[in-house]
């Protein structure tokens, strides 16, 4: 694990997470050098020079960028806009939920992301799923060299992640040019969902997978007997249990188990184990729609897997990094051990020797990501040469 902060974790993550979608390197050091004293503050004062730095480096990027396109350079303007959204998105997870301005940051991220997207003639499309009366937003990849139907693989997020990271961090190109296509969702809790429609998370996760399954369904290039679900970190859990009461997806994939999060609360409030983002009770409780901790930790019983995974009759990756300081690894064997009526169950624990053995890989996910696009390729007979 690159740690930039030597005792900040919830920094060093921050830090990790923008490498993997993309940031350079003088940048990073040019947005957290001044930045080692506010790194042991409170949170409050802490997150705050951490938002103004890496804000302020988003708007140097964007007026570059601003300079390529009256140049007519529009994919040097794309790329430029590309780790302008991914600064932005980065500093807006860091802050408190009514931290001021925090929209507002979460919707240039928004719109700086797309422009990147258009500008840099990116495969990635928005979608918007029907919802509750209102919709879910998801990023759609098309498969790449497929005539007709493809198969695809939906990706849902984790506590504080949102599509527009997890696109960023490759999974779907690496899918895409395997012949799988993907649509990253945010699901209620995260991103959009949360920010935007008000949608906050729900422990039966296949109430909303099979909404966008439906979806799905309705769309020719897509082959509706090939449709599989991943989720990372606290995806961990809802990607299993939606797989376990869903029966329309052929397949699902852990990046990082998340078996009983229940236990990992309770253990959070012993102070036992990192926390992935600053201001946490009070994050968990804006995600899940609790009023207060005694509430969130009464939603938070419903959180765990136990008496779900038995039922999953499909092809099924656990995955875990060795050296998790958030979810401990027992949980991994928890659900591979429960995974008794998949027809082809495997447990991959990464290791030093290939990488990503930190929580979901953010460590370095390059090669775990690709073991999991070989792995969904191969079970839905696509391609990995």
């Amino acid at each position: 694990m690159f740690k930039y902060f030597p005792t900040n974790y919830v920094w060093n993550l921050s830090v990790d997470l923008a490498i993997e979608m993309g940031a350079r390197i003088g940048e990073i050091e040019e947005m957290c050098a001044p930045l080692q004293e506010a790194a042991k503050q409170p949170d409050k004062e802490g997150t705050h020079a951490f938002r103004n730095t890496w804000a302020n480096m988003a708007d140097k990027l964007c007026g570059l960028a601003a300079e390529d396109i009256e140049r007519g350079r529009l994919l040097s303007a794309g790329e430029k806009y590309k780790r302008a959204s991914s600064y932005l998105i980065t500093c807006e997870r860091l802050q408190g939920h009514n931290a001021p301005g925090r929209l507002d940051l979460y919707k240039r991220s928004l719109e700086l992301f797309q422009k990147s997207v258009e500008l840099g003639k990116e495969n990635c499309q928005r979608v918007e799923i029907p919802y509750e009366g209102k919709h879910l937003s998801a990023l759609y990849v098309k498969a790449e060299g497929v005539e007709g139907p493809a198969p695809i693989l939906i990706q849902v997020n984790g506590l504080d992640s949102t599509k527009e990271m997890k696109y960023r961090v490759g999974l779907p190109e690496w899918l895409a040019k395997r012949g799988v296509s993907s649509l990253i969702v945010d699901q209620p809790g995260t991103g959009e969902a949360l920010r935007l429609q008000n949608f906050t998370a729900r422990y039966d996760s296949e109430h909303w997978a099979s909404k966008v399954v439906d979806w799905l369904e309705q769309h020719s290039e897509v082959d509706n007997s090939r449709i599989g679900m991943e989720g990372v970190s606290l995806g961990g859990y809802y990607c299993p249990r939606a797989v376990a009461n869903e029966p329309r997806i052929a397949l699902g994939v852990v990046w990082g188990a998340n078996h009983d999060w229940r236990d990992v609360q309770k253990r959070r409030l012993e102070k036992e184990g990192d926390f992935p983002v600053p201001h946490y009770w009070q994050h968990v409780c804006w995600v899940w729609g609790a009023k207060d901790i005694d509430e969130f930790m009464q939603i938070a019983e419903n959180v765990h897997l136990d008496g779900q995974i038995e039922k999953i009759k499909v092809p099924f990756l656990v995955t875990h990094g060795e050296k998790d300081s958030q979810i401990p690894l027992k949980w991994a064997q928890r659900t591979y051990d429960q995974l008794v009526n998949s027809p082809k169950r495997e447990l991959k624990i990464f290791t030093q020797r290939e990488g990503g053995v930190q929580h979901s890989s953010f460590d370095n996910s390059i090669n775990a990501g690709q073991y999991i696009a070989d792995w969904v390729a191969e079970n839905f007979n696509a391609r990995t040469a």
